[in-house]
């Protein structure tokens, strides 16, 4: 073990940090909004949306991440029409290729875990909502949500995870995170084996971190759920 190099490498992996972040982030927040909007599909009862989502999901869960990033990435610039649009500035830029990529594959796990969640608020608190007058909206707002976000937030937290750790695969499309650097040095130092012990132990502390706000943020929602001391 080169400890020595181990930890001259530290620095220039915990470089990539921030664009393996980035990826998540905005991967992540386009990527609830899409599966909220395909979740609320599947339950509006119209058997042509349904179809629609059920086919999205089956696509883009059925196939590995790897393959879509390369089909967005390499794929899409096969077409002239493409390349002649105004979406090809953005196109034919690896990071947002992987964002793409990342949101599409996030959103059809997300919408299954946002579905199961609506479906899983107990009926009884519906009818009492709608019993004292509430809405439709109303209730959705006031009842459904809450209830369903506490629900599915530990399953959307191991969903997260999922996609720091499969961020990695950005580094395919020549972007340069935390395992994009990896490689690098690899390339000129030939230490596999310590560099990237160093990459897992990156990751690890960002999965650490994110475990402990899930873990907190699923307190703060749940009082009543609280050990009583």
């Amino acid at each position: 073990m080169n400890w020595t190099l181990m930890w001259d490498a530290l620095p220039r992996l915990a470089a990539g940090v921030p664009v393996t972040v980035q990826l998540v982030l905005f991967a992540e927040l386009a990527g609830v909004a899409l599966a909220t909007g395909m979740a609320l599909m599947r339950l509006s009862g119209n058997p042509v949306a349904d179809w629609i989502a059920r086919s999205y999901v089956f696509v883009f869960r059925g196939t590995p991440l790897l393959v879509q990033i390369f089909l967005i990435y390499y794929g899409l610039g096969q077409f002239g029409g493409v390349r002649e649009s105004v979406l090809w500035p953005v196109l034919r830029e690896p990071y947002w290729c992987a964002i793409l990529a990342m949101t599409l594959n996030t959103a059809a796990y997300g919408s299954e875990i946002i579905r199961g969640a609506i479906q899983a608020v107990p009926h009884g608190q519906v009818e009492a909502a709608k019993a004292c007058g509430m809405g439709r909206f109303l209730l959705f707002r006031r009842i459904v949500v809450p209830i369903a976000v506490r629900q599915a937030l530990p399953a959307y937290g191991n969903e997260v995870i999922l996609m720091i750790k499969a961020s990695s695969l950005a580094s395919t499309i020549t972007l340069l995170e935390v395992t994009g650097i990896a490689r690098r040095i690899i390339a000129q130092t030939f230490a596999v084996f310590e560099i990237f012990i160093v990459a897992g132990v990156i990751y690890l502390v960002l999965n650490f971190a994110l475990a402990w706000a899930v873990r907190a943020t699923e307190r703060r929602l749940t009082p009543y759920a609280r050990a009583r001391v």
